[in-house]
């Protein structure tokens, strides 16, 4: 008597962030894949599984603050029951135009430190993680002390360091010092991930056309940041694509020897910063 037919898992691939980064990566990842979208806005999330679903995507939306550690459990739990965790991509974030700092500190530190901590014990062999971090991120300025307790400290100890406290209530200065923090926690996971045959890894966009670009560019430091994109040679914003690009490539086969590292998506304008730039 012949068995039963072996039904395969499905390959699961996780999006945090529903916004137009989130939902490009989504659209490129997701494809023959379970796709989990992850969002805070319900209203948000239910506009983008609405949009995936209608373009043909099995996509399963869920409502995630990834500021409360319970919240991002849950989504491991189910993204790791549902298939094999192929793929998961943090994008989720709040710039200074969008929030206070602590509210920053808060969405950008922390809720990175969550996901990277919920979803390293569902890694599989092949699992790959990008963190969606920013070029502000290589203008921080801290010594090698303070990034080493920064990379490392647990959670619950990050936000009365001393080097985050200092921030104060400074918007710009909170976000630069939270992308410094998600490069160095990345750095300080590739071991663990390393040893479960998985692998993490961070991408810095620069400007890119998305809704919050939109709101920095109607910001006060907006016409500054335009200015910029044009000393620099680049000329333009990123798109949305272009990250996407990116992440498949830090998720794909092409990198299975690249962990523990950030890759700067930004059209130049860190480089221009660095050795062209007249302070």
């Amino acid at each position: 008597m012949a068995g039963s037919p072996v039904t395969e898992r499905r390959d699961v691939v996780v999006v945090t962030g529903a916004g137009g980064m989130g939902t490009a990566v989504a659209r490129r990842l997701g494809s023959g894949r379970t796709l989990f979208l992850a969002e805070a806005s319900r209203d948000q999330l239910d506009r983008a599984v609405d949009a995936l679903r209608a373009e043909g995507y099995e996509v399963e939306g869920m409502v995630v603050d990834v500021c409360d550690r319970a919240s991002v459990q849950r989504l491991a739990e189910a993204a790791s029951d549902a298939g094999r965790l192929t793929a998961v991509v943090h994008t989720a974030g709040v710039s200074a135009a969008m929030a206070s700092a602590r509210t920053i500190l808060e969405v950008n530190i922390l809720g990175t430190v969550h996901v990277l901590d919920a979803f390293e014990p569902v890694a599989v062999r092949g699992t790959a993680m990008v963190c969606v971090s920013s070029m502000a991120g290589h203008y921080a300025s801290l010594t090698r002390e303070q990034e080493a307790v920064l990379a490392t400290a647990p959670a619950e100890e990050l936000l009365g360091l001393d080097a985050v406290a200092a921030v104060g209530d400074d918007g710009i200065m909170a976000y630069i010092l939270s992308k410094r923090a998600n490069h160095v926690r990345v750095e300080a996971a590739a071991l663990a991930w390393s040893r479960r045959g998985a692998r993490v890894n961070s991408v810095s966009p620069g400007v890119v056309s998305t809704a919050m670009a939109k709101a920095e560019a109607d910001s006060e430091s907006g016409e500054h940041m335009l200015k910029m994109l044009e000393a620099c040679g680049a000329g333009r914003a990123g798109t949305p694509e272009e990250i996407a690009s990116a992440v498949a490539y830090l998720t794909g086969s092409e990198s299975l020897y690249v962990n523990g590292t950030d890759l700067l998506v930004d059209g130049g304008q860190a480089a221009w910063i660095r050795r062209h730039r007249i302070a």
